[in-house]
């Protein structure tokens, strides 16, 4: 039974190595999921004011209707200062809200991380993994996925150039298709 995986890359940049990456990924995935891109640069920072006087602003709408009508979650993400991109937390922030009414509650999710460095976006990997396990999230435990040295791995023309990166996607990809069926929530 085909999944609809929601995307959400944590860079705004059109040429970000990480929406590179998010791009080969959901090539990677197996055809029973299917893979919406979510762009979060629109999204208004987050203020409960705006919920609280029945006021949200249009884009929070669509985007909880987007999510809520996604089966599974797959963060892709650079690394900020050691954490979580800005756009990226405001993202699930606005979907965590109103109280009592997360987008984010039992829908299975797994995080990618890359950066031009060595350690891969390790601390805004488990960020994102710390945040979604909060809001009940069940997160994929592994295989993590921590893409170092990030640009070397990408041909000009933003395809993936090596065989053991396009294994592991692959080893990933199938994992996490196994973690959806087996975390779906009921119909």
């Amino acid at each position: 039974m085909t999944k609809k995986v929601a995307v959400l890359i944590g860079s705004l940049r059109k040429e970000s190595l990480t929406r590179k990456y998010a791009h080969a990924i959901a090539a990677a995935l197996p055809p029973s999921l299917q893979c919406e891109f979510v762009e979060l640069g629109e999204l208004p920072l987050y203020n409960q004011d705006l919920d609280d006087a029945g006021t949200p602003p249009a884009a929070w709408t669509t985007f909880r209707d987007t999510l809520r009508a996604a089966d599974a979650v797959l963060f892709v993400t650079p690394e900020y200062n050691r954490s979580i991109p800005g756009v990226l937390k405001n993202a699930i922030d606005v979907g965590s809200r109103p109280w009592g009414h997360s987008i984010w509650d039992r829908k299975p999710s797994a995080v990618v991380s890359q950066s031009p460095g060595a350690i891969g976006g390790f601390g805004a990997n488990h960020h994102v993994r710390q945040t979604m396990v909060a809001l009940n999230s069940p997160v994929m435990a592994g295989p993590e996925m921590y893409i170092g040295g990030a640009a070397k791995l990408l041909a000009d023309d933003g395809t993936v150039n090596n065989d053991q990166t396009r294994e592991l996607l692959t080893t990933f990809g199938a994992a996490f298709e196994r973690w959806v069926q087996a975390n779906a929530k009921p119909a």
